[in-house]
């Protein structure tokens, strides 16, 4: 079973681990991180959490009983009670409902904790497992959009107390 954590330095190993086993598999669905992600992945870390202490963004990590990094799931641009949502789950753990759940858990955290209102996603128009997370998650379509050249969608989620 995963469970969600909020993003701490001592995740970083499991973290780089993770986007690395499952660079390609992101890659045929979503933009690469290219290069330099990975070989500054520690001072972009560091600078992460020192963005998540300042509450400009929210970083969680679904992790196994054993540490292992399962997904992720990112609220950035945090503003004016708003933020952006990503998400990302690892190829080996897809389909078993830790996408949904995570953010679910996130959409409770951003109204309880971090005092948002609401939060933004996107995604391209041929990810149809990411369109299905955010329709089970309350999201829904708010327009078109380019994702690094390919057609997508922009949805929106108002969050409520019941969110909590």
């Amino acid at each position: 079973m995963a469970v969600l954590e909020r993003l701490r330095p001592d995740h970083a190993p499991a973290l780089l681990a993770f986007e690395r086993e499952n660079r390609a598999y992101f890659a045929a669905s979503i933009p690469d991180r290219g290069d330099d992600y990975f070989s500054g992945f520690d001072v972009r870390h560091a600078g992460l959490l020192t963005d998540q202490a300042a509450g400009m963004l929210h970083f969680h990590v679904l992790a196994d009983d054993d540490g292992t990094v399962l997904g992720r799931v990112n609220l950035v641009d945090v503003a004016d009670g708003s933020a952006s949502l990503g998400y990302r789950i690892a190829e080996r753990a897809a389909g078993r409902g830790l996408a949904t759940s995570g953010v679910r858990q996130v959409c409770a955290l951003a109204v309880a904790d971090y005092g948002l209102t609401s939060l933004r996603a996107m995604t391209t128009l041929d990810n149809t497992g990411s369109r299905a997370v955010l329709a089970r998650t309350g999201f829904v379509e708010a327009g078109r959009t380019t994702l690094s050249g390919r057609p997508g969608l922009h949805f929106t989620r108002r969050l409520t107390d019941a969110d909590r």
